[in-house]
């Protein structure tokens, strides 16, 4: 790796933090959740139906209870498994701090920042950084996966979901711009 000379001017304590919060992350793996398990278990009742199977009360009150029980159980396993490893960003004088959930975190300077775009909506917003070159960006060391990158030819772009980062993404978005106006 290349170390890029960054000329820092001004203050060192104009850090701005963006963290997921942990009570979105759950209720969003929730609705996600509840969205695809719904549907699949009245397709199961229906193939059970058209073989034959004709359903009870009992049966009705254990699918509600499915129903309700199997998405908020399996939002709050994820949201332990990833308890301590959500995304978050920071910015400062000296650059961009950032992790997507479950990766190890990256350092990009200011100047290494060829351009910064939103994607996507709601809690699925994607935060789109394209560095100048792949050697102005720096991995930090920590627990997690690599980062989350995305390539297209001989582009390569780092990709951070701030759906759910606390403040939002349209704050982060006039933070970016406030810092490299010309690359938002």
């Amino acid at each position: 790796m290349t170390d890029h000379v960054d000329q820092v001017l001004g203050p060192t304590d104009d850090t701005v933090s963006f963290m997921q919060a942990r009570g979105m992350f759950y209720v969003t793996a929730l609705w996600v959740l509840a969205a695809c398990w719904v549907p699949m278990l009245g397709l199961t009742l229906l193939i059970k139906m058209a073989a034959g199977y004709r359903p009870g009360a009992g049966d009705i009150v254990l699918y509600l209870e499915a129903t309700l029980i199997v998405p908020a159980v399996v939002a709050g396993l994820a949201l332990l498994l990833f308890w301590r490893r959500l995304g978050w960003l920071h910015t400062s004088v000296h650059g961009i701090d950032f992790a997507a959930t479950g990766r190890r975190p990256v350092h990009l300077p200011w100047s290494g920042i060829g351009s910064v775009a939103l994607h996507g909506w709601g809690p699925f917003t994607e935060l789109v950084i394209t560095p100048v070159a792949e050697d102005y960006a720096t991995v930090l060391p920590g627990r997690g996966g690599p980062p989350r990158v995305r390539r297209r030819g001989v582009e390569m772009a780092y990709v951070i979901d701030v759906g759910v980062m606390s403040p939002g993404p349209e704050v982060l978005l006039a933070e970016l711009h406030r810092r490299v106006p010309s690359k938002v």
